[in-house]
């Protein structure tokens, strides 16, 4: 039997990058949030032995550098099960994107095979596993809006927030995540992290320690979530009004992706991407991860199908679509 499963995108609401850690991998803080544009990957087990991976995508790996055969490797162990499988990757995401495609992928491999096999993993060994294989995949055994620490792999699911309409724009162009992060390590080290000034009478930018940023949105954070179950006024939130989607609520208090420090000024026409998306009516605009990918979110579906057009005719390959609960998440995940 062959198992069909969606393997939807994220976008992250927010990036900061934290101290090195003695594991290789950097803090981090972020908000992830699942999307409706998703891949399609098919699984099915047969008699013999072995994984194989089809793609039509050149760039997608075919071998055990590809996270969906290390997760099938992992879990085929764990669960004692015997059999060749069979992957197949139907690719409609960016690949090296910022979109988590390929950590979506393992995960929706991982759930596919387990229907295959009629064998499930405890939830907490299925986390382990994912954990195990990549930083991101975790959040994709949660999907809507999910809060993400240590290296992302440590998740929580936050508040189900309504679906929000957004434009994705993908350029032709990919970002390597390894090598953004080195470059944001650079530049720690010969200039420090520079914030602007406080008050137009300040000469002079300041240092701002890596810690004292992750804290300024960890409070931000809290100061958002607190406002969301309690309704108590907060002065993080002061002005905005409780009428507008509680996710831009959220990104319009001054939430930021790192990466954009180190990414725009190594392609300027990321830069621009994002210029043209709040041009054309977002309300929020921002890369995704450490990119290429770049999404604005809007007040409505038709202004967001009428911004994608409108980035169309300027040469962006954009596309309309919404942000996903996670409700709206597992009902679907199946439904092929």
């Amino acid at each position: 039997m062959t198992v069909t499963v969606r393997s939807f995108a994220k976008i992250n609401l927010g990036l900061r990058i934290g101290a090195p850690r003695d594991d290789g991998f950097h803090d981090l803080l972020t908000v992830y949030q699942t999307i409706a544009l998703h891949d399609i990957i098919r699984v099915c087990v047969e008699r013999g032995r072995g994984i194989e991976i089809r793609c039509a995508d050149p760039r997608v790996p075919r071998n055990e550098s590809n996270t969906c055969f290390r997760i099938v490797e992992r879990a085929m162990k764990t669960l004692r099960a015997k059999g060749r499988v069979v992957i197949e990757i139907e690719k409609r995401l960016p690949v090296q994107g910022g979109m988590g495609g390929a950590s979506a992928n393992a995960v929706a491999t991982l759930l596919g095979l387990e229907r295959a096999l009629k064998k499930e993993l405890p939830a907490l060994e299925r986390f382990r596993i994912a954990a195990a294989v990549g930083s991101d995949l975790p959040l994709f055994l949660v999907g809507g809006t999910v809060l993400g620490v240590g290296r992302g792999e440590q998740v929580y699911p936050l508040m189900d927030l309504p679906a929000m309409a957004c434009v994705i724009a993908t350029p032709e162009l990919g970002v390597s995540t390894p090598k953004a992060f080195a470059e944001w390590d650079r530049r720690i080290s010969a200039h420090g992290l520079m914030s602007a000034p406080p008050a137009p009478s300040a000469a002079k930018l300041t240092v701002v320690e890596t810690s004292d940023r992750m804290n300024e949105l960890g409070h931000g954070l809290s100061a958002w979530l607190s406002e969301l179950h309690s309704g108590a006024p907060s002065r993080f939130l002061a002005g905005r009004g409780r009428a507008e989607n509680p996710l831009l609520e959220l990104v319009r208090a001054g939430i930021e992706n790192d990466f954009e420090q180190v990414v725009f000024p190594e392609y300027p026409e990321l830069r621009e991407g994002k210029r043209a998306l709040l041009r054309a009516g977002a309300k929020y605009a921002s890369l995704s991860g450490s990119g290429s990918t770049l999404y604005g979110l809007f007040a409505s579906r038709e202004a967001a199908r009428q911004a994608a057009g409108r980035l169309q005719k300027q040469g962006w390959a954009a596309k309309a679509t919404a942000t996903l609960t996670r409700r709206s998440y597992w009902q679907r995940i199946f439904d092929c």
